[in-house]
């Protein structure tokens, strides 16, 4: 039996729902061997509001574990929580190094709970070095805003024209979530392939334990891409993923609830809805 390898370069999420965790997890539920490079330990203070503690890896235990990792040749690559510009150039490196085209970046700027951007001045290097190295990016609105210079973003409208800004900055393909913040009736994400926009929509859920479904919703595109799948069949099947992991969250402590990662295989999915615009 031969299992396809996907690695994620990420952060460690203490609480679980999260970084290497919640990819790890959800690339066992699409059937691959998960491994991952270790990037920072996020830790979270139970006595000061659950607020976040950013603990970076040195950059030289991070290419050891890219060495380790890469000499076991694998099929798909993601990206997640990189703390440094030396870690970002680290990562750039490796996926130059894999040779590989199936590489995801989800480029997380704030950690669930916070609303300022962790390392502003990663920014620049991201746009630089990682979107000219992603067949896929999977920023969130304010992500999306920051990568395309345009600030806060609020409509589809926004959305299409951070969609073509990223894209013109190399990524292959663009996918921006809307989330909450997105004034729309529908749980609305874009996929942009730099000639046609699609929504992809399902039913919101009201609920706030949705704790790590970016990660969660990145590393379901990256499974689904070493599995073989296309880009744009790639992202749907992530929505429908992730559309039920958020609607079967559940609450960990009184101050976070994480997504269900393996909702999708156990309940099956919402229905999800495709149109271009």
């Amino acid at each position: 039996m031969s299992l396809k390898k996907t690695l994620t370069i990420a952060g460690s999420d203490t609480s679980g729902g999260a970084g290497i965790q919640a990819d790890l997890k959800t690339f066992q539920e699409h059937g691959t061997y998960g491994m991952n490079a270790l990037t920072v330990i996020v830790t979270m203070d139970p006595e000061n509001g659950w607020s976040h503690g950013i603990h970076p890896i040195p950059v030289d235990t991070l290419k050891a574990q890219l060495k380790t990792a890469l000499s076991t040749n694998v099929d798909a690559i993601k990206t997640g929580m990189l703390p440094t510009v030396e870690i970002i150039e680290t990562a750039a490196e490796a996926i130059d190094s894999s040779g590989l085209e199936k590489v995801v970046i989800d480029p997380v700027l704030v950690c669930k709970g916070e609303d300022q951007a962790l390392f502003p001045e990663n920014v620049e290097a991201m746009v630089k070095l990682l979107l000219p190295r992603a067949l896929v990016v999977t920023p969130n609105l304010f992500e999306a805003g920051q990568l395309s210079g345009l600030g806060t973003l609020t409509t589809i409208d926004d959305m299409k024209r951070a969609a073509v800004k990223i894209h013109e900055a190399g990524a292959k393909n663009v996918v921006i979530k809307g989330g909450k913040q997105l004034q729309h009736e529908k749980a609305v994400d874009l996929f942009y392939d730099g000639s046609t926009y699609t929504l992809l929509e399902s039913e919101k859920t009201a609920t706030t334990y949705n704790h790590g479904a970016g990660c969660t919703f990145a590393a379901a595109v990256t499974a689904n891409l070493a599995n073989g799948l296309a880009v744009n069949e790639s992202v749907l099947e992530a929505k429908k993923f992730v559309s039920a992991a958020i609607a079967n969250g559940w609450k960990l402590n009184q101050y976070v609830g994480p997504v269900m990662h393996g909702a999708k295989n156990r309940f099956g999915a919402p229905e999800v809805t495709t149109s271009e615009v």
